[in-house]
């Protein structure tokens, strides 16, 4: 028999929040985090236009016009981002670029659930350090890295916690890293982000950082989640590196377009931010005059708290039959709580309303 390398049968292969197949007139999926509200139409235009031009050409292998209109929106370096297939992709390039057999890969403990995934399929050792109340601890990180560590990784705002690092402990925790030692920032959600002590990090690679790296996304607040496009912000010599390791043609041409027409349509995020924002506040005040403990969240999505597990496993079965998806975090290590995506204002509506009924039967809650 064909054996893989060390480390690669120790993943837990990563599986969607996809709902069953039943027989609903409606199914509401808050399981993925996904954008209720879709993308910009001057990104669904865009892309309609690649699609009419042809698929029989290759895309633009550098990304060009795209990380371009990256770099005007956000003022950066264009010379300086590297685009992906997703997000994820980039964490596999890095964590392949930069970590090998024996060496140790740093992730907090709620940490984004594909961290220890790329550390293990390159042979890394993933090492969780023990959180404060669901964030990141700065302390613990630091003190966790030994001369095997070569990559931290931080999602900021962090999945599934909706936590994050204030831009002072950010801070200390990048003074507090050896210079060998890569940071990636996957702030995935930085544009739900509304607390003015948020920082995304990207001034760390405009002021020259040489090992700081920040990884962005299309698939949250853009709605791009099919097109699959992600990017980076990194240091000249990182972005070399990366280039060296990605596929050639990683990012479609359709992908390539919407991706530049939405990053450049800053009305549509800030509309989407403000509904999110809006909605977020009422499930969350929802959920707590129901009972549940609800974390703080930067994001488009809510952790509850439910008594135990059972607790949390009984809700979610009673939602799913009504056609309703949320996600269990039992795989991350937090069995008694649910992730709640923020969907529309109807959505939302009806998942507090299925949720009093189903706690007026049963008292189940924290």
């Amino acid at each position: 028999m064909i054996e893989p390398r060390a480390g690669v049968r120790n993943i837990s292969p990563y599986t969607p929040g996809e709902p069953p197949e039943l027989d609903f007139d409606r199914v509401i999926n808050i399981a993925n985090n996904e954008s209720p509200y879709g993308a910009s139409p001057a990104a669904v235009e865009a892309a309609v236009a690649a699609l009419n031009n042809g698929l029989q050409l290759y895309p633009d292998p550098g990304c060009t016009a795209l990380r371009r209109a990256i770099a005007e929106v956000h003022e950066i370096e264009a010379d300086q981002i590297i685009c992906s297939n997703g997000s994820e992709e980039l964490l596999q390039l890095i964590a392949k670029a930069y970590a090998s057999d024996g060496d140790e890969i740093i992730m907090s403990q709620y940490g984004f659930l594909m961290f220890p995934v790329v550390a293990h399929a390159v042979g890394a050792t993933p090492v969780a350090v023990e959180e404060d109340d669901c964030t990141a601890n700065v302390d613990a990180i630091i003190a966790a890295v030994t001369d095997k560590t070569r990559i931290v990784f931080l999602a900021n705002p962090n999945n599934p916690t909706g936590t994050y690092l204030p831009r002072d402990e950010l801070k200390r925790l990048r003074d507090g890293l050896p210079a060998d030692v890569l940071l990636v920032l996957d702030c995935a959600y930085a544009e739900y982000a509304v607390n003015d002590d948020y920082d995304d990090g990207m001034g760390y690679v405009s002021d020259g950082a040489d090992n700081t790296l920040v990884a962005r996304t299309f698939s949250k607040i853009y709605g791009l989640a099919a097109s699959r496009v992600g990017w980076a912000y990194c240091p000249p010599p990182v972005t070399d590196v990366l280039h060296r390791v990605r596929g050639v043609f990683n990012v479609g041409g359709p992908s390539q377009a919407a991706a530049a027409a939405a990053v450049r349509d800053q009305a549509f995020v800030t509309s989407v931010r403000t509904k999110n924002l809006r909605e977020l506040a009422k499930v969350s005040a929802g959920l707590g005059n129901l009972g549940l403990s609800v974390l703080p969240s930067q994001c488009n999505f809510v952790l509850a708290r439910f008594a135990d597990a059972a607790a949390a496993s009984d809700t979610t079965g009673y939602l799913a039959s009504k056609g309703i998806f949320v996600r269990s975090v039992a795989n991350y290590g937090l069995d008694n709580c649910l992730r709640i995506t923020i969907g529309t204002e109807e959505e939302n509506q009806i998942l507090l309303a299925v949720l009093a009924e189903f706690f007026a039967s049963k008292s189940n809650v924290a």
